[in-house]
């Protein structure tokens, strides 16, 4: 496993495991074992996925210092100042800890993410938060929080693939010492087999899914993949026995169409 270390000092593995949308309460708690036993330290959930009490109540207390469990605030779009202190509380009774090792906001909320990010940084210079960020961020919404916080985010999750590189918004971070962090690499298998990937793919002896993944490790970005199969989950932390070349990084660096699946912040001023 390779390592990022955050702007808080935190250092953590830059291979996670999303957990959006992965099933029923009983369901979550099997994945996050099989995740677990395959050799992953780092889970990303969120308030609105609804399974942060599942997850929690997976783990041991042993696990719970000893793994790095991000959430996320939503409250259904409210993201006033007393709303977040009211989410921060919810989300760590769920997850059955005292202290969240990351917190970030899901969504740049016109008129309010200035009030939760105010919230977010009381929580952290209370102790109660290790590192606080933010997802689905534009370089705009990055601007006017660098220019308000006390404290700078630890990272910006947002859909990031080779079909959506979003090259300018992770220079932009790289420049700060904020970390890009990429979900739905995979956008959601729609592109994995495109012939450029599938190529590079049987050079290594890897599957496309690998090559991504190793792709978004080598930019040193972090990266999030989502897997529920016992075989994919698996195959998602085999990526550190091989290394793409400056040729194979430009090819995929160049599949980029600004193919969005997910959310688009764009608009949200």
């Amino acid at each position: 496993m390779e390592y990022l270390t955050l702007n808080s000092g935190q250092k953590i593995p830059q291979l996670g495991f999303g957990t959006a949308d992965i099933g029923s309460y009983k369901f979550t708690q099997e994945v996050i074992g099989k995740a677990i036993a395959a050799g992953f330290t780092r889970f990303d959930t969120a308030s609105m996925y609804g399974n942060e009490k599942a997850i929690g109540d997976s783990l041991t207390e042993k696990q719970k210092n000893e793994l790095i469990i991000a959430t996320k605030l939503w409250a259904g779009g409210d993201f006033r100042y007393s709303t977040t202190m009211k989410e921060i509380d919810n989300s760590m009774k769920k997850l059955g800890v005292e202290v969240l090792d990351i917190y970030l906001q899901h969504w740049p909320v016109s008129g309010q993410r200035l009030d939760a990010w105010k919230a977010m940084e009381e929580r952290h210079n209370s102790g109660e938060i290790r590192g606080i960020g933010v997802s689905n961020f534009t370089i705009d919404h990055l601007e006017e929080l660098m220019a308000e916080r006390e404290i700078a985010p630890v990272l910006n999750q947002v859909e990031f693939n080779p079909f959506l590189f979003q090259k300018e918004l992770m220079e932009y971070c790289k420049e700060h010492d904020i970390v890009l962090e990429a979900y739905s690499p995979f956008a959601k298998g729609r592109k994995l087999s495109h012939p450029v990937l599938q190529e590079i793919a049987q050079t290594h002896e890897k599957s496309t899914a690998q090559v991504v993944l190793r792709w978004g490790i080598q930019l040193g970005i972090s990266i999030i993949p989502k897997a529920s199969k016992s075989e994919n989950i698996e195959q998602n932390i085999d990526i550190f026995d091989f290394s793409l070349s400056n040729a194979e990084m430009n090819e995929i660096g160049e599949l980029n169409e600004d193919y969005r699946i997910e959310w688009d912040p764009t608009d949200e001023v």
